[in-house]
C-alpha cells in the first residue's frame, strides 16, 4: 500500500535482521530459572541504554519523532511483555527467548481482533521492543541504518522506531517493507521526511535482491523489479513531473481556498502524533480538524495521567495558535490496550465497546482526558470532539460528564476556558437519522466517511472482496451526507468532514455543493484540496449536485464529476 507519495528509482539495500524470527526452545532446570532472569533482566537494561544512545544521536531532522522510542522504553517494562515473560521463565522452565516470544504471542492474539488499523499497529511497537531484546539475548548482529554510505532504497521486513530514526535524509532514497501500513511509525517518517514508501507487501524481503534496480511509486502504492529501459524512462519522465508538480503546490498551499465566486473554505489537517503539526503548517493547513489522542493510551502500563496529557496538547496548540485545533476523546476498542487494566474479549470489536461508549463506561479515564482539553483550552483555540456517537442519550451523558468537570475545575481555581465548542461525529447511520435531534445539542457535526461508509454499506474495510462497496461516491453515502448537512444548516451550526473522502479533489465539488465550512485530511493533500477550491464556483458546485443525486452508481457519479472538471482536476497519477 502507499504510505507517502513520490517516486524513487535506486537500486535495493536489504536490511538484515539475524537473529531475530527464529527462536529455538530449550528447557532450563528450576536451580536455572535466577539465572535465565537475571539474563532476561539484563538484556532488558541493555536495550534501554542502546534506545537511549539512538535518542541522543538521532537526526535533527527527526528528533521530533523520539517520542516513540521514550514510548518503546516504557514498554521494556510492560506487564504484558516483562512481566508475563519472567512468569513463563519461572512456572515453564523454558530460556528467555521463547519465553519472551510466547508472550508476544499472547499479545497479538489479544489485539487481533481490532477492527481499526492504527491500533493494530500499535501491537507492532510491542513486537519491535520484543525484537531489540532478543537481539541482545541471542548476541546477533544489530541493524545500524546510520551506517549506511551509499544512496538506497531501504527493503526490510518492517522497520522499528529505533532504526527509522537512524535514517540520514541524503543517503535513503525510498522504504519498502513487507508489514506496516498507513497509520505505522515507518510510514509517518517517511511522509514527514517527504520519502516515498510503499508498506506492506508481504514477501518484498524474499524477492528483492541487495543492488537490485527497482522503481518505489509511493502515489500508487506499487514496486517494480528490474524495470526495463522503456519503463525507466517513463518513470524518470514521471518523477521530473511529480517534483513539479509537487513544488507548485507547496508554493500554492497558503493562499486561502477561496472559490471563484467568494466562498472560504477551511482546509485542515488530521495528525495522530505532534511530529505532524509541522507538515500541517508546512501545507498550508487552515487548523487541525482531527487530533487523534489514541497514542497515548496505547501499548502501556498505565492510564496516562491528566498533565501527560495537557503538556502534550498544549504544545499542539501552541503551535497552531490561532488557528483552530478539534480534539477527538479517546476512541479505542475497549481496554485491551492498556496492559493494567485487561478486558475481556469482544467477538465483532467494530460493533462493540469503542469510541464514546468506552469513556462512558470509564468515567475517570474521561474525565481525565476533558480536564486536560479544557486546560488546554485556555492556551489557544480548542474544539472537543466525541467519537461514535449513535444515540442521544450518549451526548447527553458526555455533556453532563464536561459541564461536571468544568464545575470541579472552577471549584480547584484552575485555569481553563469554559467556552470550549463541542461537536459529534457522524460515523453510525443512527447519528445520520437522529441528526436534527443531535444538531440541538452541539456546535458542529464533523463526519467520519471511513466509518461512516463501512457501517452504512455493511463492508469489512480489510476485506478485498468487499472493497468495491467502500467508495465515497456511493450515492447512498452521498444521499446520508446530503441529509447531515441540510440538517446543520437548517440547525444553524457548522458542518466538517474528517474523512479520507475530503483528501480526493475530484470529491470537492460535491462536498462544495453540499455546504461544507471545513474539509480535514492527511497534511500532504491540503495544497491540491485548496487549489481544486480555488478552481471552482460554489454556485456551480451546488447546481450540479442535482445531477448528481439522479446517478444511481458510484462509477456514475464519477464519470459526470470527471466530464464536468476533468479539465481542471490535477493530475491523477499525483492525488489519486
Amino acid at each position: 500500500m502507499s504510505a507517502s507519495p513520490g517516486i524513487s528509482i535506486g537500486k535495493a539495500y536489504l536490511v538484515d535482521k539475524e537473529g531475530v524470527d527464529v527462536v529455538e526452545k530449550y528447557l532450563i532446570k528450576e536451580k536455572q530459572v535466577k539465572n535465565e532472569t537475571n539474563r532476561f533482566k539484563a538484556a532488558v537494561k541493555k536495550s534501554k541504554d542502546e534506545l537511549d544512545a539512538i535518542i541522543d544521536d538521532t537526526p535533527e531532522e527527526l528528533k521530533q519523532h523520539t517520542s516513540i522510542l521514550e514510548t518503546q522504553k516504557v514498554l521494556l517494562k510492560d506487564k504484558l511483555l516483562f512481566g508475563k515473560t519472567l512468569e513463563i521463565i519461572k512456572h515453564e522452565q523454558v530460556n528467555a527467548e521463547w519465553a519472551l516470544k510466547k508472550a508476544v504471542s499472547n499479545i497479538k492474539l489479544m489485539f487481533r481482533n481490532l477492527p481499526d488499523s492504527y491500533l493494530k499497529e500499535r501491537v507492532e511497537d510491542i513486537g519491535h521492543a520484543s525484537d531489540l531484546i532478543i537481539r541482545n539475548l541471542t548476541g546477533a548482529k544489530q541493524v545500524n541504518i546510520g551506517e549506511i554510505y551509499k544512496r538506497v532504497i531501504l527493503v526490510a521486513h518492517n522497520l522499528s522506531p529505533a532504526e527509522t530514526s537512524q535514517i540520514q535524509l541524503d543517503k535513503i532514497k525510498a522504504f519498502i517493507t513487507d508489514r506496516g501500513s498507513i497509520s505505522s511509525h515507518t510510514a509517518i517518517v517517511a511522509r514527514t521526511l517527504e520519502i516515498p514508501a510503499v508498506l506492506g507487501l508481504a514477501d518484498a524481503t524474499h524477492i528483492i535482491q541487495n543492488d537490485d534496480v527497482i522503481i518505489v511509486d509511493g502515489m500508487l502504492g506499487i514496486v517494480v523489479i528490474h524495470p526495463e529501459d522503456q519503463t525507466l524512462i517513463e518513470y524518470t519522465e514521471r518523477k521530473i513531473r511529480y517534483d513539479e508538480y509537487k513544488a507548485a503546490v507547496i508554493r500554492t498551499g497558503h493562499i486561502p481556498a477561496k472559490t471563484t465566486d467568494g466562498i472560504h473554505l477551511r482546509i485542515m489537517g488530521n495528525i495522530e502524533l505532534n511530529e505532524e503539526v509541522a507538515s500541517v503548517i508546512k501545507y498550508g493547513g487552515d487548523g487541525i480538524g482531527l487530533l487523534r489522542t489514541e497514542f497515548q493510551y496505547l501499548s502501556r502500563i498505565d492510564f496516562p495521567k491528566e498533565d501527560e496529557l495537557f503538556e502534550n496538547y498544549k504544545h499542539v496548540i501552541e503551535v497552531m495558535a490561532p488557528r483552530p485545533v478539534t480534539i477527538r476523546t479517546l476512541d479505542i476498542n475497549g481496554d485491551k490496550a492498556i496492559s493494567s487494566a485487561p478486558s475481556d474479549p469482544e467477538a465483532n470489536p467494530a460493533l462493540g465497546l469503542r469510541g464514546i461508549r468506552y469513556c462512558l463506561t470509564k468515567p475517570d479515564v474521561f474525565i481525565t482526558q476533558l480536564r486536560a482539553i479544557l486546560r488546554v483550552a485556555a492556551f489557544g483555540n480548542v474544539r472537543v470532539m466525541f467519537p461514535m456517537i449513535s444515540t442521544l442519550e450518549e451526548i447527553s451523558k458526555a455533556k453532563k460528564i464536561l459541564n461536571k468537570t468544568t464545575e470541579t475545575l472552577t471549584k480547584e481555581g484552575i485555569k481553563f476556558n469554559r467556552d470550549i465548542e463541542v461537536g459529534i461525529m457522524i460515523e453510525v447511520p443512527s447519528a445520520v437519522i437522529m441528526a436534527d435531534l443531535m444538531a440541538k445539542e452541539v456546535d458542529f457535526f464533523s463526519i467520519g466517511t471511513n466509518d461512516l461508509i463501512q457501517y452504512s454499506m455493511a463492508i469489512d474495510r480489510e476485506n478485498q472482496k468487499v472493497a468495491h462497496l467502500g467508495q465515497p461516491l456511493e450515492p447512498a453515502v452521498i444521499r446520508m451526507i446530503k441529509h447531515v448537512a441540510d440538517v446543520a444548516k437548517s440547525s444553524n451550526i457548522k458542518l466538517y468532514m474528517c474523512g479520507e473522502m475530503a483528501s480526493y479533489p475530484i470529491h470537492i465539488p460535491i462536498l462544495l455543493g453540499l455546504g461544507m465550512d471545513e474539509l480535514s485530511m492527511n497534511p500532504q493533500s491540503i495544497p491540491a484540496v485548496k487549489a481544486m477550491v480555488r478552481s471552482l464556483s460554489a454556485e456551480n458546485s451546488k447546481q450540479i449536485m442535482g445531477d448528481v443525486l439522479k446517478q444511481t452508481s458510484a462509477e456514475g457519479i464519477f464519470n459526470l464529476l470527471k466530464e464536468a472538471y476533468g479539465d481542471i482536476l490535477p493530475d491523477k497519477d499525483f492525488t489519486g
